[in-house]
């Protein structure tokens, strides 16, 4: 009972940043549109770097170690590919489809964490895994079942299960980090390595955006920065069985922004996938709290 009530403010703190993200999310997705993902990802990480770096600088920084810097880069090469491929996916879906589909990720989280971490799969979250699924075919099913579905749409929707596979990754990623750095640290490291990342395509197809489109980049940056600290300042006090079911009010943030700034609607299809899924990762987690016997 401690540490559950010990996490409360953490909790709190994390679904926060979850909002700030979520209003990210419904930005990125106009100026996806508008722009292209690359490119908005690009200038997006231009602007993240710079003001993470002043931040760091600001805070008498100390150079990482090899450790953390390794875990930095691995981090920002993840969030890159998820990224890209959320990003993509989101603009050529609905909001609340595109959220409700990327709540599978904390059940890839739990099998990572055995592959990676060496921890233990009960049967219970075997089960809450088959569940899961389960809420992701019904999403699929109500996006295709009708049969006037178009190839983007199905390129969207595989496209954000991919990214879903690498978040899962991440929220591994994510405690590990916040246990050996502080979060400006990692918002600097992380902006920086995933800038490098993506710039290495940068001859090729990078361009200039018109000047209209910086304001909204900034504000864009703005809530991902405090997302991302919100986040790092949770994980590093919480343990992440306590924190990873904030994921799940992005998709109340995702009904109302893609109402109110897409005029969408949510099926009950999507509804009740992601209700499904919410179900199964509450069911996943509370067998994760359990003591293992013997």
């Amino acid at each position: 009972m401690k540490s559950a009530a010990s996490a409360t403010i953490p909790v709190l703190i994390c679904t926060l940043a979850i909002f700030l993200l979520s209003a990210m999310d419904a930005a990125m997705k106009s100026l996806v549109i508008a722009a292209g993902v690359y490119n908005i990802v690009l200038w997006r990480s231009v602007l993240a770097t710079l003001a993470s770096a002043a931040g760091w600088a600001a805070k008498s920084p100390v150079r990482p170690g090899f450790r953390a810097l390794r875990l930095h880069v691995l981090r920002a090469l993840i969030v890159g590919i998820v990224l890209m491929t959320f990003f993509w996916g989101l603009a050529r879906l609905p909001l609340a489809e595109a959220i409700g589909l990327s709540f599978i990720a904390p059940l890839f989280a739990l099998f990572l964490a055995a592959v990676l971490l060496g921890e233990r799969i009960r049967g219970q979250a075997i089960w809450a895994a088959v569940l899961g699924f389960a809420g992701v075919a019904v999403i699929v099913a109500g996006q295709f079942g009708g049969g006037a579905y178009s190839q983007e749409t199905l390129l969207g929707t595989l496209s954000i299960l991919v990214s879903t596979v690498f978040y899962g990754f991440n929220l591994i990623l994510i405690r590990k980090q916040a246990q050996i750095a502080k979060p400006i640290e990692i918002m600097f490291f992380q902006n920086l390595s995933l800038l490098i990342i993506l710039s290495l395509a940068a001859p090729w197809i990078a361009v200039m955006l018109p000047r209209e489109y910086f304001l909204p980049l900034v504000g864009v940056t703005a809530l991902s920065l405090s997302g991302q600290y919100l986040m790092s300042w949770a994980y590093a006090r919480a343990e992440a069985q306590y924190l990873i079911s904030t994921e799940y009010t992005a998709f109340i943030w995702a009904i109302a922004l893609g109402w109110f700034f897409f005029d969408e609607t949510v099926s009950w299809e999507t509804f009740a996938g992601a209700s499904l899924i919410i179900v199964s990762c509450w069911i996943a987690a509370r067998a994760s709290m359990r003591p293992v016997k013997g």
